[in-house]
């Protein structure tokens, strides 16, 4: 499947935030977009002009793709099974998007980012109750524990990603940082989850 191998904050310049809370992230000094000059473009967000009312359901829509890195597909493929199931279309979809393996292991701190959390799966380096899964859109259930594969412990990216992290693992994720593990303990809540969108908006852009 295709992916985008290009600079990942160029992207975040696109939207005009950084999407994965990196400090140093030229988006936070030029919240415009790659190739534009002051925000003298429209459609999008820090200095640009005035956005049309499907630029910003559009740009929410990108914000949140971006900060899982799916495809268009995957990401859409994934919101028709959010509303086939009961309750909140918007949270159901925040809530699959954030339990897919990929993502719980950048959020324990395996992985420096998204991208190379994806990879670690992809290559086989992890285990949801000691069996190795590689795929990476798997949706880890309340009660799995995901941990690094013994034989891949002392990759170097990964011993300086669990050194070096400094990121918050969320309230719905139990860490064993000495066994290279982790488990999704309870369901994760809305307000829990650690990206900023307006899920009416994707809700709504999807219903056009």
């Amino acid at each position: 499947m295709a992916r985008y191998t290009g600079p990942k904050h160029r992207l975040c310049r696109r939207i005009g935030n950084c999407l994965w809370n990196d400090p140093k992230c030229p988006s936070k000094k030029r919240p415009v977009a790659p190739g534009t000059k002051g925000g003298q473009r429209g459609g999008g967000g820090g200095r640009r002009g005035k956005m049309s009312n499907y630029a910003r359901h559009l740009l929410e829509k990108q914000k949140l793709r971006l900060t899982y890195g799916l495809l268009e597909k995957q990401f859409k493929n994934t919101f028709k099974r959010a509303q086939r199931m009961t309750g909140v279309t918007g949270e159901n979809f925040m809530k699959m998007l954030e339990c897919r393996l990929d993502n719980l292991v950048y959020r324990l701190g395996f992985a420096p980012s998204i991208f190379s959390a994806r990879q670690l799966v992809n290559h086989g380096h992890i285990a949801v109750d000691g069996q190795k899964v590689d795929i990476a859109s798997f949706l880890v259930r309340v009660g799995q524990t995901i941990s690094i594969r013994e034989k891949s412990r002392k990759m170097p990216m990964l011993v300086d990603s669990t050194q070096r992290s400094a990121r918050t693992v969320p309230a719905y994720l139990e860490l064993k940082a000495e066994e290279y593990a982790g488990r999704l303990s309870v369901a994760p809540r809305l307000q829990d989850i650690p990206v900023q969108v307006d899920t009416n908006l994707i809700v709504e852009f999807y219903s056009r």
